[in-house]
């Protein structure tokens, strides 16, 4: 039996300024190429006014420029490479332009990078983006924060509901573009049809999971899903820049 090549389903993305911040520095994005594979990703810029958004748009259009034209992966291997290889490039891109120019001194971004190839689902990881995978019944976080309330959780010191209110939660352990090196979380597993929604701290920190989960299940298209979780983001407060991408398998 030939192997499935081709997934489909519909995706859609959007970001927002949240209630709060002067400018927005999140950026998002998914796209399909020739073969059917979906690129998602997201990044939140951090570095202040006129850094942290170009430090995200910098990331953003290298990587989807980069898979719009490579077109197709002859295999999963080559496909890890191929994020691999491209996350080091935005690394050294956003750390020489910091370098050229003392205005974008410090800046750097967040990375979540999700690539469904066929049956398997890549992931990369840098900050405190997310992804999750959604079912029929449950949402659950396939990326791991690599921040310092995060660490706080993973040794015992702090409990999940304190990680939201903690004074050090924005604080990274990771970007991307700070150092001429990058290390990144990298996962390949099975992909099995699920649903993913990528998403940066903004809508998290302002949206229950089971409040997600609540408007991922309805049957609302998926641009009108992505509308309602940056409208409910808002609606409590929107302390953030708001991002999130989300893609839908068809059943």
């Amino acid at each position: 039996m030939k192997k499935k090549n081709y997934i489909s389903g519909t995706y859609a993305f959007g970001t927002d300024i949240g209630k709060v911040r002067l400018t927005n520095e999140d950026r998002a994005i998914a796209l399909t190429n020739i073969k059917g594979n979906i690129l998602m990703l997201i990044c939140d810029g951090m570095g202040g006014a006129n850094k942290g958004d170009y430090a995200a748009s910098i990331a953003i259009k290298l990587i989807s420029d980069a898979f719009i034209d490579k077109q197709k992966f002859l295999n999963r291997f080559m496909a890890a490479k191929w994020v691999m290889d491209i996350i080091k490039k935005a690394n050294i891109a956003i750390y020489e332009e910091a370098q050229k120019n003392k205005i974008y001194e410090g800046m750097g971004t967040t990375l979540t990078l999700v690539l469904i190839m066929s049956n398997h689902l890549i992931t990369a990881q840098i900050g405190d983006s997310r992804a999750y995978v959604i079912d029929e019944k449950e949402i659950c976080q396939i990326t791991e924060d690599q921040t310092y309330v995060a660490y706080l959780y993973r040794t015992g010191k702090i409990t999940k509901k304190e990680m939201r209110t903690h004074p050090r939660r924005h604080v990274l352990t990771n970007a991307l573009g700070i150092f001429p090196s990058v290390n990144f979380d990298f996962k390949m597993t099975t992909y099995l049809n699920e649903n993913i929604l990528v998403c940066s701290d903004g809508l998290y920190n302002n949206v229950e999971e089971n409040a997600i989960l609540t408007i991922l299940q309805s049957d609302d298209t998926t641009e009108q899903k992505i509308n309602e979780l940056i409208a409910l983001a808002n609606a409590n407060g929107g302390s953030d820049n708001i991002a999130a991408v989300l893609w839908e398998a068809s059943k």
